[in-house]
């Protein structure tokens, strides 16, 4: 006969606990506690074979050998780069992001410009017919071994799968999956679990690439990837804004490669569009220089970007300035006004600042500092700066310039796009090449760069 027990779940991080608590002790957040009913099947396995079970034994780690992992191209060069070079065998990736943010339309386009590659899109959210409609306005160009299946059964999701043997399913919704191992409502953290596990298993016996779709909300507290994230080996975030035509595919957990690589891609009423490009989209065009406008050399991953920081200083009506930043980090702002106004005289305490990173990018590299710093100075004194200079420094508390990483890449990237100069810290120890399109500024300390950039 089924055993039932009662459980709680923190519906954020997906703590369990035999009664109800007020704060979760895991991600101390509050009233997050929801009951679920749990019961367990002693026949859960009887309609699917079982594997056998082996018994594993130490071995040496001098006597294993590495063996090179074998991945598969998906046409995308955007999603590869995020991958790691591709997708890897048996692998469970997730993909979360807010509702409406373009996931669904992102999976679709992979199964249908996968070229003789089996794939089984699975979808739990929209019909047959929808989902046809949109693969008509999305492509052009058809995989004709992409199998669509609308079903939330994971029993019948796994008998259909055994019978097509797709080499890669797309799930969509990993939270409108039930699993008849479980009781308890489709999206409850119980059952996301339950699902996500049992798709784990198949993807590792049957070496079946498989993506799960995940939604969460702008806090992130909708239970699914939040719980997921330590159970699956590829975890992607897709960001952006629903009223803005840019989006990022940021990797934020990465099992078989680097966990700071980015994907940019373009909302287009046919699908995403690859930007191969995001720094020519990144610096807006304009009709003459601007005060308050400034360009930075930033890396994301291995790509070298450069991107438009603007600012807005004015006086302060009221009696508390505002710190309004966009893209950045505020705390940051906050150390740049202070040693503007310590290490060069500027009175920042008695301003407004408004700043901005152009594109909808948050950026958190610390090399974006001496754009930031000219930006906000360039918009208090009224000066433009050449639109033709860019920056590519770290200000330390001291207002001295400090050193970046991969700073060639940086000034090969400013010298692609056409930019004449370049202002780096003169503290670097590899001896920098001459470029003959771009003049290298070496200069120490922050008031050096305001004097040379600022003088009438």
């Amino acid at each position: 006969m089924a055993k039932t027990k009662t459980v709680f779940f923190c519906q954020n991080c997906g703590h369990e606990a035999a009664k109800w608590m007020g704060k979760c002790p895991s991600c101390e957040q509050w009233n997050t506690f929801a009951e679920e009913l749990v019961q367990k099947n002693e026949n859960k396995n009887e309609w699917r074979k079982e594997s056998i079970s082996k018994v594993s034994k130490p071995t040496a780690l001098s006597d294993l050998t590495v063996v090179p992992q074998k991945r598969i191209f998906t046409g995308d060069q955007e999603l590869d780069r995020t991958l790691g070079g591709g997708m890897v065998p048996g692998s469970l990736l997730l993909i979360g992001g807010e509702p409406g943010i373009g996931k669904s339309t992102l999976m679709l386009q992979l199964a249908l410009s996968l070229k003789k590659i089996k794939t089984l899109y699975v979808s739990g959210e929209e019909s047959d017919q929808q989902i046809k409609m949109r693969a008509d306005r999305l492509s052009s160009e058809r995989n004709p071994d992409t199998w669509l299946l609308t079903e939330t059964n994971t029993r019948n999701i796994f008998h259909a799968a055994e019978e097509i043997k797709p080499e890669v399913m797309v799930i969509d919704s990993i939270q409108t999956l039930y699993s008849p191992l479980l009781d308890g409502v489709a999206g409850s953290v119980g059952q996301v679990r339950q699902c996500a596990a049992e798709l784990l298993k198949f993807s590792k016996e049957t070496g079946t690439i498989v993506f799960l779709v995940g939604h969460i909300t702008k806090d992130g507290m909708l239970a699914g990837p939040k719980v997921l994230e330590h159970m699956v080996d590829t975890v992607l975030q897709f960001e952006g804004d629903r009223h803005l035509s840019y989006r990022i595919l940021r990797t934020i957990k990465n099992r078989f490669g680097s966990t700071s690589e980015i994907g940019i891609y373009e909302m287009l009423g046919t699908g995403l569009r690859q930007v191969n490009n995001p720094s020519e989209i990144l610096i807006s065009p304009k009709d003459h220089p601007l005060s308050g406008v400034t360009i930075g050399a930033t890396v994301e991953g291995n790509r070298p970007l450069l991107i438009e920081v603007q600012s807005l200083v004015s006086t302060a009506s009221y009696g508390t300035p505002q710190r309004n930043p966009n893209g950045f980090d505020h705390k940051r702002l906050n150390m740049m006004l202070a040693v503007l106004e310590k290490r060069c005289g500027y009175r920042m305490g008695t301003q407004d600042v408004f700043l901005n990173m152009a594109g909808g990018l948050y950026v958190e590299d610390p090399a974006i500092d001496l754009a930031v710093c000219m930006s906000m100075v360039s918009s208090m004194e009224e000066i433009s700066i050449s639109d033709k200079t860019c920056f590519a420094a770290e200000v330390g508390l001291g207002g001295e310039l400090r050193p970046v990483h991969r700073i060639e890449q940086r000034i090969s990237e400013a010298e692609k796009l056409g930019f004449k100069e370049i202002f780096i810290s003169k503290y670097h120890q590899s001896g920098l090449q001459e470029k003959k399109g771009i003049k290298i500024h070496l200069l120490g300390k922050l008031d050096e760069v305001i004097r040379r950039c600022l003088q009438k």
